[in-house]
């Protein structure tokens, strides 16, 4: 098995355990209140969604053998893309569809901890 199809597979468990994370978090904070739940599912989704969309973004670039000095700066032009997309779909929440900021900032903050945490346990396992 290539290094390539190992990552991409660890990515794939990476954003299956966040989306678990999501559901979680959403049926919890719907025990409160239904819109409340809403408002967890939305918080995740401003993390995977900008998560996979990198990882999109990166498989695609990876098959190309870019330059020198070029990989240093796709990557931080995916990170940027991803950090403005994080923050225009929270804005977009709170401002749009007028969500609990309670809910939408633990499940935002659980599946970031979760987007730090899980590669250690994914790789210990093997």
């Amino acid at each position: 098995m290539t290094v390539s199809l190992l990552s991409g597979n660890v990515a794939r468990k990476l954003l299956f355990i966040q989306l678990l994370a999501v559901i979680a978090s959403g049926l919890l904070f719907s025990l409160k209140d239904p819109f409340w739940g809403i408002s967890a599912v939305c918080g995740g989704v401003a993390v995977i969604l900008p998560n996979a969309l990198f990882m999109i973004f990166a498989w695609r670039h990876q098959a190309h053998t870019p330059a020198k000095g070029r990989v240093a700066w796709s990557f931080a032009l995916g990170e940027v893309v991803k950090v403005v997309l994080t923050f225009t779909l929270l804005v977009m929440a709170l401002a749009v569809f007028k969500v609990v900021f309670l809910p939408l900032i633990v499940t935002w903050v659980l599946v970031l901890v979760v987007h730090v945490l899980a590669p250690a346990v994914i790789n210990k396992k093997g």
